[in-house]
């Protein structure tokens, strides 16, 4: 990194693979991972989502209707529908069209020619019942219980898994519809929460069907359907677009808890609008609905289970204290409309982007509202989660994500980069600008470091390069010798030379490791501190270069 000297030019980022064990990825990987040529020649422009679902017998019936534009030439679409759910007619124009299944991606034979500029639609018929999601999140699917009163209580998620888990659509992630119509049918006195506003409801006698409308792209993991005898409470947040409709939907049983517990909504958007930018849907409103599953980002109907308690579920990942100041739930669950929703991966293999600014939003929540002390103990706290076992990014284009340690590991990478960076205000107009350059995109790792090397002035090739794609925590071994500090980096990446703070003789300084030994004078006896803020691992060597036990 040369000391992080400012950039002359644009920036070369390293293209390193990820050091992990060979993995084994199959067919079906490549087809649900990776832009296929059946992809590739068209651009979703809108979906038309609907659905009947019976809480009863856990089955599910509907079309999906996808209007796109043809980029270039070609007469094979691929769309994607996980068993056991099945096909039960592809129509263009009112034709049938012929399809080919291969396990789940189905190529549909299309018969009018796919004339380059033209906006064209296609319909799908699917039914059966669902996957069932045996621990959601993480498994994704339809999650199936029932309230106190023994009513239905349902809801959906599919991140890593996909949405193809319970609807066909184009399950890639680069590609997102520019809008979308949810239509969800359920008996009566039930209702539904999906994405966007409600326009209106249909009263069918025994069943009733709910009308959303998404305004904004949105990406498919973040669809989703919410069923329940819901009760309903709201308020209006005045934001820095203007008025932004606040929208809960809870339990009955849960309601006074709600009330209660939800205050912490227009906290949480106090704080991630001043350090993100304006919430990125205003015009599709915002929801915190009750699921029986612990929570998940969908966009602008975020969904909460978190027992209306403070931590996650009542813990502190940190162990220090400050996770007990505010619902895990409701601040890393609605951090996601900023970075997952807005901002969104290419490929999951680039999760981190959603993860790690999602994670680290925890400790700028606790910034904004109890101080940047409260900040940095929180995320050095999470560094007791961080397992160091495979790097954060993972393989391309076969569906497969990098180590969790995207979480905090990569939390504890911003917030080094935030000490970095020096002034605070450069660090807020940085993440401002993310969700400004990138807004309503989805993008690549390459494009966030330039970006974050281009504004903040410094090569951070290196930087990423060893917190993203290695398992190797950055070593300073160090030694006094008379009035002198010997120090060198060890398990680095080629060229990495981060620059950290240290305290001596009680005052602040700066020190500039390498992979070579350097000395700076230090006072024999004099006491010496290395700034914890810095995600690295000092160890003090004796004058023979040996670890000192």
């Amino acid at each position: 990194m040369k000391h992080l000297l400012p950039l002359i030019g644009l920036i070369g980022l390293c293209s390193l693979a990820p050091a992990q064990e060979a993995e084994s990825f199959t067919r079906q990987d490549s087809l649900r991972g990776s832009i296929t040529p059946e992809r590739a020649w068209w651009d979703l422009n809108y979906y038309s989502l609907e659905l009947e679902v019976d809480p009863e017998t856990e089955h599910i019936s509907g079309r999906n209707t996808i209007r796109y534009r043809v980029l270039e030439a070609g007469q094979r679409m691929q769309i994607d529908l996980q068993e056991p759910l099945q096909i039960d007619g592809i129509w263009q124009d009112g034709q049938p069209l012929r399809y080919r299944s291969e396990g789940n991606a189905h190529f549909i034979a299309l018969k009018k020619k796919q004339e380059p500029g033209t906006f064209e639609s296609v319909t799908i018929a699917y039914s059966g019942k669902p996957r069932v999601a045996v621990r959601a999140p993480w498994d994704g699917g339809f999650s199936w219980s029932r309230d106190s009163e023994g009513q239905p209580f349902a809801a959906t998620s599919c991140q890593g898994l996909g949405a193809s888990a319970w609807w066909p659509n184009k399950d890639h992630m680069y590609d997102e519809p520019d809008s979308m119509a949810i239509a969800v049918t359920v008996p009566k006195p039930l209702m539904d929460v999906s994405n966007g506003r409600l326009r209106k409801v249909e009263d069918l006698g025994d069943r009733r069907t709910f009308h959303w409308f998404v305004a904004n792209p949105i990406n498919n993991y973040g669809v989703n359907v919410n069923i329940a005898d819901y009760a309903h409470f709201g308020e209006t947040y005045m934001g820095e677009k203007g008025s932004l409709d606040l929208d809960y939907y809870v339990l009955p049983e849960n309601l006074e808890k709600a009330k209660g517990q939800f205050i912490q909504v227009p906290m949480m958007l106090q704080a991630f609008e001043y350090w993100f930018g304006p919430y990125p849907f205003y015009e599709d409103s915002f929801k915190l609905v009750e699921v029986p599953y612990l929570g998940m980002e969908h966009q602008s109907s975020v969904t909460y289970g978190n027992q209306y308690t403070n931590g996650y579920l009542g813990r502190d990942l940190s162990g220090t204290g400050w996770g007990k100041r505010f619902d895990f739930i409701i601040v890393h669950e609605a951090g996601h409309e900023w970075f997952a929703n807005n901002i969104t991966y290419r490929d999951i293999a680039d999760m981190w982007i959603h993860e790690s600014f999602t994670a680290y939003s925890e400790s700028l929540y606790l910034d904004y509202h109890f101080g940047t002390r409260a900040a940095s103990e929180y995320v050095i706290g999470t560094r007791q989660n961080i397992r160091n076992d495979r790097p954060v990014i993972g393989p391309y284009g076969v569906n497969q994500r990098g180590s969790g340690d995207m979480y905090y590991k990569g939390s504890n990478m911003l917030h080094t980069l935030r000490q970095l960076v020096e002034d605070d205000a450069l660090w807020r107009s940085v993440l401002r600008g993310l969700n400004s350059e990138f807004y309503h995109q989805t993008v690549t790792t390459r494009q966030v470091e330039a970006y974050l090397s281009a504004h903040t002035g410094k090569d951070l090739s290196a930087f990423f390069d060893q917190y993203l794609r290695t398992t190797m925590v950055p070593t300073l071994e160090y030694r006094r010798a008379g009035d002198q500090l010997e120090f060198r980096y060890t398990e680095i990446v080629e060229g990495f030379d981060m620059p950290i703070r240290i305290e001596a003789d009680g005052e602040p300084r700066w020190i500039f490791p390498e992979a070579a030994w350097k000395t700076v004078p230090l006072a024999a006896g004099a006491p010496l501190r290395f700034d914890p803020n810095f995600y690295i691992e000092p160890r003090v060597v004796d004058t023979r270069g040996a670890a000192d036990d």
